[in-house]
């Protein structure tokens, strides 16, 4: 069985190769936060945090949460935290946060979130010419 998806670990992209990606990013990661949200929302319904049912449902978040970042890292993005992407760019990183619809913020290699800075509008059509 061949595999659909190869993995690329060190990916870099320009900033066209990742808003083309972003669709699939997007969808995978709103899939995933939807169930998420539902499972958090049956824990925070249980009187008992500790009862074998609401630590049942935990584990399901993580397996969730895990399958989200084994995809991304797959398709050559980083996950950063939770339904937060980094593309990594050569110099940095192309930032990108559920459920923001577009990739609109950069930031080094040494930053991080609370490091983002707005992309200019010619730096993201300058980097979509950017060779592999």
């Amino acid at each position: 069985m061949s595999e659909i998806i190869t993995i690329q670990k060190n990916k870099v992209f320009n900033y066209s190769q990742a808003v083309d990606l972003l669709p699939l990013i997007y969808r995978l990661t709103e899939d995933s936060s939807k169930q998420v949200k539902y499972l958090m929302s049956c824990v925070d319904a249980l009187q008992d945090k500790n009862c074998e049912t609401s630590l049942n449902l935990q584990e399901r978040i993580n397996l969730i949460i895990e399958k989200w970042q084994n995809k991304l890292e797959r398709l050559g993005v980083k996950p950063k935290g939770l339904w937060l992407a980094d593309f990594d760019n050569g110099q940095g990183y192309f930032c990108w946060k559920y459920p923001e619809t577009q990739i609109l913020f950069h930031h080094g290699y040494q930053d991080g979130f609370t490091g983002r800075i707005l992309l200019r509008e010619e730096e993201s059509h300058e980097n979509s010419h950017s060779p592999n």
